[in-house]
């Protein structure tokens, strides 16, 4: 991507202000990964991958260092194909969405991205996991859920805060910068989540549970909450100023991932 595309993507949200969201652009994919790899360090999906019975003698430092790939390259294709987005002086949080009429499935974004390096990175066991279990799980998932919305819903791939930066509404800030656009737009949100405190936080934000699934390879079962935020009626904006102003966001954030693609 040139610097002159970096730049326009950043000034979408007014520059670096620590308080306002920006959009990251695929330069800063390492950065932005570094904020997720931290924030799902102890997660259980992201260690599923990694953590089988024949990578058991690995090191510490080899599988931070797995979990750190896995995330940059998922973070580069969706600042390729979809929307990247962070709050905070440092990277402080980071969100993933993939728009509506957008997809990483094809084969340039496979191997801009790196993804394709997974086939190698991982065990034989964890490609089984990723390849063979999760990722026609999600698929298969999120379509039976939205039905025929499938393609015209907002997904929200990942949500992570830094541990250091905890407590500071960051993550509800970049949320609500998509959903107050899916409701202008009149869309549905999706996501899934892996850890069960966070579905009462993704309710207050007006997401629903729509049903569980679970990745069962492991000695364990991993679960994940499926869940659904349903457009708020845009009557209820205080006023046409707001309408104005959200369809302006709405806007640019189209305009942003269509540059980036």
């Amino acid at each position: 991507m040139s610097d002159s595309t970096s730049t326009t993507l950043r000034s979408i949200e007014g520059g670096r202000n620590s308080d306002e969201v920006r959009v990251v652009s695929v330069n800063e994919y390492k950065q932005a990964a570094q904020c997720l790899a931290e924030a799902f360090a102890d997660d259980e999906v992201a260690g599923y991958f990694i953590n089988t019975p024949a990578t058991e003698h690995w090191s510490s430092k080899r599988k931070w260092n797995l979990h750190v790939s896995i995330l940059q390259y998922i973070v580069a294709a969706h600042c390729l194909k979809g929307l990247v987005t962070t709050i905070g002086p440092n990277y402080d949080c980071v969100a993933l969405w993939m728009p509506p009429g957008k997809n990483m499935d094809d084969i340039l974004t496979l191997f801009r991205s790196g993804l394709w390096r997974l086939r190698y990175k991982l065990c034989a066991e964890g490609k089984k996991r990723f390849f063979t279990e999760f990722m026609p799980l999600l698929h298969d998932t999120k379509t039976n859920v939205l039905g025929d919305r499938d393609e015209d819903s907002y997904y929200l791939v990942y949500v992570g805060t830094k541990p250091t930066s905890r407590g500071k509404g960051y993550a509800r800030k970049l949320i609500e910068h998509v959903t107050k656009q899916a409701d202008v737009e009149g869309r549905a949100c999706y996501l899934e989540s892996s850890n069960a405190m966070n579905p009462p936080i993704y309710r207050k934000l007006g997401f629903e549970v729509k049903q569980k699934i679970f990745l069962s390879r492991g000695l364990r079962s991993v679960e994940l909450d499926i869940m659904v935020r349903e457009p708020a009626n845009p009557r209820s904006l205080k006023s046409a100023s707001d309408l104005d102003v959200l369809k302006k966001r709405s806007n640019e954030i189209e305009n942003a991932a269509e540059v980036s693609a």
